[in-house]
């Protein structure tokens, strides 16, 4: 039972009604109510997909397709599979198409919170906190997918209708849920990238006054600026608010900044990552959330090697966990479920999902379609390769950076190309999968996210059982790599980590 709503007394703790400390520790429905290429298997973005199926399936059955998976996706019987890892937290990403139409803007769709309510009853009945976090705003919060941005722009920081809306919708959400004691509280905007700066300091204090005047009680949670990992803007706190970091590392990914090898160097470098990240709020006294990290894991059929190289990236993210721990900070990995990509939970090969799509989701990694989980290694020697080096040619250096400027070249023209255009192409062909499929098949099909027809990631799942409940006291914490004072780096080594030896060369530029 709830002892009161959640809030920040003394500056960087967290209590609840009684005044007891409380730290929550989570994961993330990434996935569920914000579809994710990489994570569902399809290509381009949720709002493609949909629009696609609705062709394909027709309005009824698209809508109850839909409909099933978000209800299949998380159920009584996951709420207790987290409980029963220590997990007391839960963060609900959600697309504001659930809740709004283009056509119709400012108009609340009431039947949106249909399962985002179901999902807080269940986490109620389980004794875990739910923080609502906006995945998706009008116009694009930032340049990438996970926004469901399908065109690089944007434009969310550009017009200020876009803005008024969400800013509706926060009024709507914190209307609805206030004196819930069960919600944590907001997430206003994930991973905000503002160019310029300014108009998410202005947003910031608008969505704080709106949300207040409306809940004056629950959290807010707010995510630096360029995908959570800056924090160099910022020159106030606001009160009963908490700030969140997203601590992705390189060691977690293939062909990023190399394999973790348990090196004193790598281990000083996933510290000072951190360290960079949180100096903003060690230096105001709020409290910590990392509201993502997690990795990549491989799989049998495409690397001989995955049993070895995932038990590296277990080692890395033990010692991530093992920084939060010792710090006794909050967080929320990414994600519960997926396709076996980095989710606690995956959908299998026997799935009726990945039975139908298998050919399709092997066919986009050939391609190297999606941003995040991509291995492009074999695509580079005689196809990417030229491409990038043309680029790189014909743009002059003082021209080159481009933002997010954590991006490099290559990466800006591997989100244009394959991300956005190559993704178009292959929306169409992805929904073809569906065409004549009845009631029941797709019953099916959305079924295969149930809990019961997933598998548990057991190596993860143990260590985030491990971490859930402990405390910076913990003898297991003994060998933690201390803080140093690594000053502001602007997110050099964030999301999209350079290399050591790429820092280095890119400083002296």
């Amino acid at each position: 039972m709830a002892t009161g709503i959640l809030r920040v007394v003394d500056g960087s703790k967290v209590v609840d009604g009684n005044g007891d400390l409380v730290v929550l520790r989570g994961t993330s429905l990434g996935g569920w109510m914000m579809m994710e290429n990489f994570m569902n298997g399809f290509p381009g973005r949720e709002v493609q997909i949909r629009k696609a199926l609705r062709k394909v399936l027709g309005p009824e059955k698209s809508a109850f397709f839909f409909d099933k998976f978000l209800e299949y996706f998380f159920m009584d019987e996951d709420a207790a599979f987290l409980k029963s890892l220590g997990i007391n937290s839960i963060r609900v990403p959600f697309n504001y198409h659930h809740l709004e139409d283009d056509m119709n803007p400012g108009v609340i769709k009431l039947e949106g919170f249909k399962h985002i309510d179901r999902v807080v009853d269940i986490c109620a009945r389980h004794g875990i906190y739910a923080i609502l976090d906006l995945h998706s705003a009008p116009g694009g919060q930032s340049q990438d997918w996970h926004c469901d941005n399908p065109t690089g722009y944007a434009a969310f920081w550009d017009q200020k209708s876009f803005q008024d809306r969400v800013v509706n919708l926060w009024k709507t959400i914190a209307a609805r849920y206030r004196g819930n004691p069960w919600i944590a509280g907001y997430n206003p905007l994930n991973e905000p990238a503002d160019e310029e700066w300014t108009r998410l300091l202005a947003f910031y204090d608008r969505i704080e006054k709106a949300i207040r005047e409306v809940d004056p009680d629950h959290i807010l949670w707010l995510d630096g600026n360029t995908f959570s990992m800056d924090f160099s803007g910022f020159t106030k706190v606001f009160p009963n608010t908490v700030y969140a970091i997203h601590d992705y590392c390189g060691y977690g990914f293939p062909n990023r900044i190399g394999r973790y090898q348990d090196k004193p160097e790598q281990d000083k470098y996933i510290r000072s990552m951190y360290d960079r990240k949180v100096e903003f709020m060690k230096a105001h006294n709020v409290p910590i959330w990392n509201g993502e990290f997690g990795t990549i894991y491989e799989r049998e059929e495409y690397n001989p090697d995955y049993i070895v190289q995932n038990q590296e990236r277990y080692n890395m993210l033990e010692k991530q966990l093992s920084i939060y721990s010792a710090e006794n900070i909050h967080w929320s990995i990414w994600s519960y479920k997926d396709i076996n990509v980095m989710g606690m939970r995956y959908v299998p090969p026997d799935s009726a999902w990945i039975k139908l799509l298998g050919p399709f989701i092997h066919k986009k990694r050939e391609l190297a379609v999606d941003s995040w989980a991509y291995d492009d290694a074999h695509l580079q020697e005689g196809l990417f390769g030229p491409l990038h080096k043309w680029f790189e040619d014909n743009i002059p250096e003082s021209y080159s950076k481009k933002y997010p400027w954590q991006w490099r070249m290559h990466m800006h023209v591997f989100r244009g190309i394959r991300g956005i255009t190559l993704a178009e192409y292959l929306v169409p062909e992805f929904a073809d999968y569906f065409a004549g499929k009845t009631f029941e098949e797709l019953d099916e099909i959305a079924q295969s996210w149930s809990f019961g027809n997933t598998v548990g990631r057991d190596e993860l799942n143990d260590l985030l059982k491990l971490h859930s409940t402990m405390k910076p006291d913990d003898p297991h914490l003994v060998n933690v790599i201390p803080s140093a004072n690594t000053g502001n780096r602007k997110g050099l080594d964030g999301v999209f980590e350079l290399s050591p030896l790429e820092l280095a060369k890119l400083k002296q530029k």
